[in-house]
C-alpha cells in the first residue's frame, strides 16, 4: 500500500528534499543516518526507493564504516553533539572518509555545534547544509510520535532530574516541526488547568512563529485559517488508556508480546513448525482494513477476505480448507504471500480470542460498567464493591488487571477514596509491591485519594452517545467528545483558551459537487489535503483506542477536516501502568 497522510508527506520532503535535491546523473551516493534519523527514514521510505534515486549504501553514523573517498556522501543526521562529532570526525584525517559532504540536519542546528563544524575541515567539504525540520516520527498516516518515552517522567516525576524547561523547548519545536511539514500554521489551545498544557503551548506558538517567518508559506489555503492544535494533559483522560481495548489493534498490542511493531509466532501446518516475524504496519493493506475493527468481527472479516481472494483465483473453498492454509499454500504456490498475509491475521486474531477467553470475558464486563457507570441495559451501577471485590481476591488474575479495576473503582466514585478504604483494597488484591502505581497517578492531577493533593478536581463529562456498540465496548475515549466539538466549534473557549485569538471561523461548509468534488483524488498525496486539520497532542503518551479516534472522527467529516493525534509516545496499558510506577523514582538515563 502506498504511504498515505503523515507517511506520505515525511517520505516525500526526505526523497524529494534531501536525496533528490542533490542528486547527479550517473552519480552515486551514501547516505550516513543516526539512531534518530534511521526511524523516522524507516517509518515512511522503503529501503528500493531510496536505492533508486542514486544511493548505493545507507550506513550507521555511529558505527565503524569502511572510507569510500570516490563518492559524495549525504549526511541525514539529528543536530545531537554525538552525531556532529561523528561528521567531523569523518573529515579530520588527511584522507577524507567521502568525497564530499550534503548535510541535512532534521531540525535546528545550536548555534555551539554550528560553530565547531565551521571551525572543522567539514567545512571545505560541505556542498549543502540545510535544515529539514522533521524531528517526529510519522507513525501511522494519522498518527505522530516524539520518540521519548521518558517524557511522563520529566513533566509529572516530583524527583524527575533535569531541567523541565529544556525538555519543553525541545518538545515544542518538535511539534513546530511537525506543523511545518504539514504546512499548517493552526490555532493552537490547551486544557485550561495544568500549568504545564499552557506553558508548551506558549512555546509551541513561539516557535511556530519562527518557522512561519522562515517560510511564509505556512498555513496559506482558503480552509487552513480553520486548522487547530489542541494541547491536552494524560491526566485528562486516565481511564482510556488503562480498560481492556476489544479493537483489534489496541488488542494485540495489549495481549500480545510485541516488540517494536514485530510480531514472532510459530507457524502450524503440514511438516516443521517455524517462527515467523510480521511487522504490523501501513504497508500491510489488511492490517490497515481490520486494526480499528472489533475482534468479534475481524476473524469473519479475514475469512470472507479470503475466501473473495480464493475464488477470484478460481480456487474452490470451504470451511476446511480455509482453516488449513498449509493445504492451499501447497495447491496456490504463487500466492504464498498473500495467503501467508491471511494466515497471520487469523493467527493474530486467534491468539487475541483465546486470552479474552481465558481471562478477560469477566473483567472486560465490571469495567466497562465502572468506566460508564451503568451497566450494559443502562442501569446505574447500585453497588460498584460487589463487582470488584470476586476480581480482586481471584488468584488466577494478574496483579496489573487488578491495578486497572481498582483504578476504574476509584475514578467511579469520582471524589476519590478514604486512604484506610485503599489500603484495604490493595490488601484484598495482594499488590503491595505496585500499589504506588495508583498514588502516583495524583502526579497527573487525578483525584485518587478523597481530601488528598487533587481534591475537588473531577474528570470531564462525557457525551451521551445512541450508536449502538458491542456490550464490552461501551466506552469512548474522551479526546473523541473534543475532537468532534472543536470541528464544530463547540469547545468551550475558557476550558480551552487559545493562545492568540485565531480567524473568525466560517463553520458553515459548502457541499461537495458530485460531478468535480473529487477531482483531487489523483493528486499526489501531499498536494490534495486542502481542507483544515486538527491536530491534537497529548503529553505523557497517547493510547490506541484515542488514536482510533482520530480515524473515526475524519471519517465521519466525509475527510473535510483530517484529524492528527500524537504523543512523546504510543502507550499500551502495560507500559502506561510502568510510566506511572516509576514517577516516584529517580530514572537512570541509558548511557
Amino acid at each position: 500500500m502506498a504511504p498515505t497522510g503523515l507517511k506520505a508527506v515525511v517520505g516525500e520532503k526526505i526523497i524529494t528534499g534531501v536525496i533528490k535535491s542533490v542528486k547527479k546523473d550517473g552519480e552515486w551516493k551514501v547516505l550516513i543516518v543516526d539512531h534518530i534519523s534511521m526511524r523516522i527514514l524507516s517509518s515512511c521510505c522503503k529501503m528500493s526507493d531510496i536505492l533508486a534515486e542514486g544511493v548505493t549504501i545507507v550506513e550507521d553514523i555511529n558505527k565503524r564504516r569502511e572510507p569510500i573517498s570516490s563518492l559524495e556522501a549525504i549526511y541525514l543526521i539529528s543536530p545531537v553533539e554525538k552525531s556532529v562529532r561523528a561528521l567531523i570526525n569523518d573529515f579530520k584525517d588527511t584522507a577524507f572518509t567521502y568525497k564530499a559532504a550534503h548535510i541535512f540536519f532534521t531540525d535546528t542546528c545550536a548555534d555551539g555545534l554550528f560553530a565547531e563544524i565551521g571551525r572543522s575541515r567539514v567545512a571545505k567539504v560541505a556542498k549543502t547544509l540545510k535544515e529539514i525540520n522533521v524531528a517526529f516520527l510519522p507513525y501511522e498516516s494519522q498518527v505522530f510520535s516524539l520518540d521519548d518515552s521518558t517524557s511522563m517522567h520529566s513533566f509529572y516525576s516530583p524527583v524527575a532530574s533535569g531541567d523541565k524547561g529544556k525538555v519543553m523547548e525541545n518538545l515544542a519545536e518538535q511539534i513546530a516541526t511537525l506543523c511545518d511539514t504539514l504546512k499548517e500554521y493552526p490555532a493552537i489551545r490547551y486544557r485550561s488547568g495544568p500549568e504545564e498544557n499552557a506553558r508548551l503551548a506558549e512555546e509551541v506558538y513561539q516557535r511556530l512563529n519562527a518557522h512561519k517567518a522562515d517560510n511564509p508559506s505556512m498555513g496559506e489555503g482558503a480552509d487552513k485559517a480553520r486548522s487547530q492544535l489542541l494541547i491536552v494533559d494524560r491526566g485528562f483522560d486516565p481511564i482510556s488508556p488503562i480498560l481492556h481495548e476489544l479493537t483489534f489493534q489496541a488488542m494485540v498490542y495489549d495481549l500480545l508480546d510485541i516488540k517494536q511493531d514485530i510480531y514472532s509466532y510459530q507457524t502450524t501446518g503440514v511438516g516443521d513448525s517455524k517462527e515467523r516475524e510480521v511487522l504490523l504496519d501501513e504497508d500491510d493493506d489488511l492490517w490497515v482494513q481490520l486494526r480499528h475493527m472489533h475482534i468479534a468481527d475481524v476473524t469473519k472479516k479475514v475469512t470472507e477476505l479470503l475466501r473473495t481472494f480464493c475464488e477470484s483465483k478460481r480456487m474452490s473453498t470451504d470451511n476446511a480448507n480455509i482453516k488449513d492454509l498449509s493445504q492451499m499454500l501447497k495447491k496456490m504456490p504463487q500466492y504464498q504471500k498473500e495467503l501467508s498475509l491471511y494466515s497471520t491475521h487469523l493467527h493474530l486474531a486467534e491468539a487475541c480470542m483465546k486470552k479474552f477467553k481465558a481471562s478477560l470475558d469477566k473483567l472486560c464486563e465490571v469495567e466497562q460498567d465502572l468506566a460508564m457507570g451503568s451497566d450494559a441495559e443502562g442501569e446505574p451501577l447500585k453497588d460498584p464493591m460487589k463487582c470488584i471485590v470476586p476480581v480482586l481476591l481471584n488468584n488466577d488474575i494478574e496483579a496489573y488487571d487488578k491495578i486497572r479495576i481498582i483504578l476504574l473503582y476509584i475514578f467511579h466514585k469520582k471524589k476519590g477514596i478514604g486512604e484506610e478504604n485503599l489500603n484495604k483494597l490493595i490488601q484484598h488484591a495482594n499488590i503491595q509491591a505496585d500499589s504506588n502505581i495508583i498514588t502516583n497517578l495524583q502526579h497527573l492531577g487525578c483525584n485518587i485519594i478523597s481530601g488528598g493533593p487533587n481534591a475537588g478536581k473531577t474528570l470531564p463529562d462525557k457525551k451521551e452517545r445512541t450508536e449502538s456498540t458491542y456490550q464490552l465496548s461501551r466506552w469512548t475515549p474522551t479526546i473523541k467528545d473534543v475532537m468532534e466539538n472543536a470541528i464544530e466549534d463547540k469547545l468551550d473557549k475558557k476550558q480551552w483558551p487559545f493562545i492568540s485569538n485565531p480567524a473568525p471561523i466560517n463553520t458553515s461548509q459548502t457541499a461537495v459537487s458530485a460531478r468535480f468534488g473529487h477531482w483531487h483524488k489523483n493528486k499526489s498525496p501531499t498536494e490534495c489535503r486542502s481542507g483544515p486539520r486538527l491536530i491534537v497532542f497529548v503529553i505523557g503518551g497517547v493510547s490506541h483506542s484515542e488514536m482510533r479516534s482520530a480515524y473515526e472522527v475524519t471519517r465521519a467529516t466525509d475527510a473535510k477536516w483530517e484529524v492528527l493525534i500524537g504523543s512523546s509516545h504510543i502507550l499500551t496499558p502495560t507500559s502506561f501502568l510502568n510510566d506511572l510506577k516509576t514517577l516516584d523514582k529517580v530514572l537512570v538515563p541509558d548511557c
